[in-house]
């Protein structure tokens, strides 16, 4: 009774030490690789940990590049494919926004997410320094970074891998 008694005047009185605070929510582990934030062709408000704990290809690609307009149709069609399943997201550097804009309408890639990275900081997160290159985000927090132009079987193969996990 005595134990109670001292226990109640010690918090009546502030003396009683204080339960430490909750450890914050954090969801997803999310990798230092996508923990920027960016602004879409759009202008548009993007941050990247929203990709953490899903599937998503990070295109990296340039406006005046004849290898990401060859393969932009193909990567167009994946995303279409794949809607639902996996985010699809390009990031566009290397040039002005209405080229990259253009090139966007023009190549048949407007169905997912393009990202403005005029000043390489997406890029260089990566590592990444020449086009096309992929990252390939998989749900438990891993990315796998291909820094070459993959043919349209390498990308079918790494985009269903993605799905398998």
């Amino acid at each position: 009774m005595k134990a109670l008694l001292v226990a109640v005047l010690l918090v009546l009185t502030g003396c009683a030490a204080e339960a430490p605070p909750a450890a914050p929510q954090t969801g997803a582990n999310v990798s230092p690789k996508l923990r920027f934030t960016a602004k879409t062709l759009d202008d548009k408000d993007f941050d990247g940990s929203t990709l953490a704990g899903k599937p998503a290809v990070i295109w990296f690609w340039t406006p005046w590049c004849p290898r990401c307009q060859g393969e932009a149709p193909h990567m167009g069609a994946l995303a279409k494919r794949n809607e639902g399943k996996i985010t699809f997201i390009g990031v566009g550097a290397q040039d002005q926004v209405p080229a990259m804009k253009k090139f966007v309408v023009e190549n048949e890639v407007s169905g997912f997410t393009h990202l403005n990275d005029t000043n390489a900081s997406i890029w260089t997160r990566f590592g990444v320094t020449q086009q096309p290159a992929y990252a390939f985000a998989y749900a438990d927090g891993t990315i796998e970074i291909v820094k070459q132009q993959l043919s349209e079987i390498g990308l079918n193969e790494r985009v269903a891998k993605l799905t398998a996990q």
